[in-house]
């Protein structure tokens, strides 16, 4: 069978994209290819052992069908200054019409109605004010919570819904190559470890999220498929007493802050924050231990957690910016005997590493019950760890209490999406009949830009003529 479009990854930039066109154009042929399992077969074992397992091939909370969305905190963040840089693409006004059609589908699909950040305007300008005289920016984005176990069944219904409407699902086949013929994509090549297969198609769409840059960088490197090195976000996860962050947690539910600190000057940015939330641990492939955060509608904890991002980009000779962040992460779980480091901020200012009695005897307890006390500062690079201490203090100006010697600081918190792969603005690369979507492509950061991409995606495949279809 020759199919449609044949799209590789089952996260939300694959979804959408089928989802869209087979609401448009019912008749066509579509096929998701996905390593990973279906939402209701993704089970993390930590709930019952407390601890990482390390689960082989994957690990269920980034691989399966909506990829990390289905196991993140869910959130949609609904502005266009939020979630990478596809409105450099597609154009800003646009880009947040988008947003708005495609929050609706979300809603159709039972996301909750409620929308935080909205509504207290004079309270965001007094945390505007403060963020200013700090010297960093305030991103008023409103958001959407999914909320952690809402999300799962939100795909879920998402899932089936593209069964019942004939969209193929095949799980457990990851793609090991594209299909060529001349300078035109014909399709891809998907194995499960015994069984090989060829799925050929008019449109061939890559859209394997942040666990599958890596991968979709060498296929670029292999093919000739024209991409540039892009930013790579080496960072940690910070987690404070909620008490710390009352107030901008009710105002805005996520503070969304930007600065470039002394002396380096490299950005760096607050994202993914989780009130009541927990941290998380991740494992990508080649045994390598990221740390996430998460929040659930119902279950809540003491703490707020959120990232604490550093953007470094490489120009030549280096251009393996993904490596540089993996092999940072793989220093970082070799200090910590292949757990996430934890320590303590008073720590990291007063030169030592943070000790397990330190933190039982602390405030703030760990959400994360078997990370391992440490010294992240010992893997950390010099220029990332010194942007990272600068702009908590500037954080503190707006959060009082936020740079206390009780805060936590997790490592590694690592973004895999910096390969950017040229495209024009309908998506089309210089590789006839491919396209590549979501975080994967670096267009992306997040569930609702990823989403947003698949949408258009499946519009432009839609309003193809026929004649197209069957060349």
């Amino acid at each position: 069978m020759k199919y449609d479009a044949v799209i590789v990854g089952a996260g939300p930039a694959g979804i959408f994209t089928a989802l869209e066109l087979i609401r448009k154009k019912p008749e066509k042929k579509i096929v998701i290819v996905e390593k990973g399992r279906p939402v209701e077969e993704r089970h993390c074992p930590k709930s019952r052992t407390r601890k990482c397992m390390n689960c082989k091939p994957y690990c269920h909370i980034t691989t399966g069908f909506s990829g990390a969305g289905a196991f993140s905190d869910g959130k949609l963040s609904l502005s266009y200054e939020v979630g990478g840089s596809l409105p450099e693409l597609i154009g800003e006004e646009f880009a947040q019409e988008m947003i708005h059609y495609t929050d609706r589908i979300y809603l159709e699909f039972g996301a909750d109605e409620h929308v935080e950040g909205v509504g207290q305007d004079e309270e965001v300008k007094e945390i505007r004010r403060r963020a200013i005289r700090a010297g960093l920016k305030l991103v008023d984005c409103p958001i959407r919570h999914l909320g952690t176990e809402k999300a799962q069944i939100l795909y879920r219904s998402i899932q089936e819904y593209l069964r019942e409407k004939g969209v193929e699902l095949i799980f457990g086949y990851q793609c090991s190559n594209i299909l060529l013929e001349g300078a035109k994509c014909m399709g891809v090549v998907i194995d499960n470890g015994r069984q090989t297969k060829e799925l050929r198609g008019t449109h061939t769409i890559i859209a394997t999220g942040r666990r599958g840059a890596d991968w979709l960088e060498k296929l670029c490197a292999e093919h000739d498929i024209a991409h540039q090195p892009g930013t790579v976000d080496i960072g940690v996860r910070v987690e404070v007493r909620n008490e710390i962050m009352e107030k901008v947690n009710r105002i805005l539910y996520e503070s969304k802050l930007i600065g470039y600190p002394l002396p380096f000057k490299n950005k760096v940015r607050t994202f993914c924050q989780n009130p009541g939330g927990f941290v998380s641990q991740e494992n990508y492939d080649n045994d390598l231990a990221v740390v996430n955060g998460h929040s659930y509608k119902d279950l809540k904890s003491d703490n707020t957690n959120l990232a604490i991002l550093c953007s470094h980009n490489f120009n030549a000779p280096f251009n393996q910016p993904i490596a540089y962040a993996q092999k940072v992460g793989e220093l970082t779980n070799m200090l910590g005997a292949g757990h996430i480091l934890v320590q303590r901020f008073g720590d990291i200012l007063n030169g030592k590493r943070t000790w397990a009695k330190e933190l039982s005897q602390s405030n703030v307890r760990p959400t994360l019950p078997d990370a391992v006390a440490g010294d992240i500062t010992a893997a950390m690079p010099y220029r990332s760890m010194v942007n990272i201490i600068n702009f908590i203090k500037a954080v503190d100006q707006v959060v009082p209490g936020f740079a206390s010697d009780e805060t936590l600081l997790y490592s590694p918190e690592l973004k895999f999406y910096s390969n950017r792969v040229k495209m024009d603005a309908d998506f089309n690369t210089n590789v006839k009949g491919l396209h590549c979507l979501g975080d994967s492509s670096g267009w992306t950061r997040g569930l609702m830009m990823a989403s947003v991409m698949g949408v258009l995606m499946g519009q432009k495949l839609a309003s193809e003529e026929p004649e197209r279809d069957n060349e």
